[in-house]
């Protein structure tokens, strides 16, 4: 029986495959490659060149392959983009989402592991945020993303499905073995973005306000490894497979940084001096989002490995350093 990542071609669908692979784990990937990378597929991966949106597409897959569950990661993901272009990210979203679980209804695939988000929270009522706090996003992105939660736990009390929810902080950092690791175009992430300045390709990083309330003006966000958060997620497939009931679920290292301290952190790494100008604020961005992992830890038995912030930037750098140009290289 095999595993069924759709999105595995992107930054953190890619690193879940290497983890699953290196399970023992047998692995298909379904990605659109619009914003993924045929090279990001592991070689031992069955890979599928299919769009979310096509039924007949997603079905044949579901014919072909033997799945006994999925991990869902093909979304739009970026905040700017979805305050400017809403349709594209409710199109791509919740039709793809919608498709995806009819399919899994029609074929009798009962368990999902789901890729939500922190902006799922908004603008948030305390720090470190909990699962159970209120859900107000400030942006598109963060609204799809609730929806499709929404929409899987209706399709869960419809029909015999069950899901996790793996709602998570700023993904980061790249996989030990080089291999892999963040390439977006456009770039959006911040760290690879600082780090495109001692790179070469741009002359100073922006920042997005600098009059939050916060200890030094700029947003707080709560940095979790990208291999961490692919672990979470096998974590939360093998807890439904298990037995284990629908749920939602925090993925952060439970510490805030701004936006200047992890420039410091990356000037410390890099040895660059990485000037950096203050720009206006950003549409739908809160001021702090930093995560409450307790249950996570708790009922899946999570683990983040890679829980400091300069051994985070420090892998981003060894594959940026390698792959300046990303999979083009």
């Amino acid at each position: 029986m095999a595993i069924l990542v759709l999105g595995g071609a992107g930054y953190i669908g890619s690193h879940t495959v290497y983890e699953l692979i290196a399970a023992g784990r047998d692995v298909v990937v379904v990605d659109n490659l619009v914003t993924g990378f045929q090279a990001a597929v592991h070689a031992k991966a069955r890979f599928y060149q299919v769009d979310i949106r096509d039924r007949k597409a997603i079905d044949q897959v579901f014919e072909r392959e033997k799945i006994e569950g999925v991990i869902h990661f093909a979304a739009f993901s970026q905040v700017g983009e979805s305050m400017t272009n809403p349709l594209k990210y409710y199109d791509n979203n919740l039709a793809g989402t919608t498709v995806l679980l009819q399919s899994m209804v029609a074929h009798g695939v009962d368990k999902i592991v789901f890729s939500s988000t922190a902006a799922a929270y908004g603008e948030p009522e305390r720090i470190p945020i909990q699962e159970s706090d209120r859900t107000v996003p400030t942006s598109c992105y963060g609204e799809t993303k609730l929806a499709m939660e929404k929409m899987m736990r209706w399709t869960g009390l419809a029909h015999p499905m069950h899901y996790v929810a793996l709602r998570y902080f700023n993904a980061c950092g790249a996989h030990t073995s080089g291999e892999i690791g963040e390439a977006h175009d456009p770039e959006t992430h911040l760290i690879p973005l600082i780090l495109q300045v001692p790179l070469g390709k741009r002359e100073k990083i922006s920042i997005f306000g600098e009059d939050y309330p916060t200890k030094d003006g700029t947003c707080v966000r709560d940095y979790i490894h990208v291999s961490d958060l692919a672990q979470a997620h096998i974590l939360a497939l093998d807890y439904l497979m298990d037995g284990g009931e629908s749920d939602v679920f925090n993925l952060g290292n439970g510490v805030g940084f701004t936006v200047k301290e992890v420039i410091d952190v990356a000037r410390g790494v890099t040895g660059h001096p990485i000037p950096a100008e203050i720009c206006p604020r950003r549409a739908g961005d809160p001021a702090q989002l930093v995560a409450s992992s307790e249950k996570a830890k708790a009922v899946l038995g999570w683990k983040p490995e890679y829980n400091r912030l300069e051994t985070i930037v420090a892998s981003a750098w060894n594959w940026h350093k390698a792959h300046p140009n990303g999979f083009g290289t």
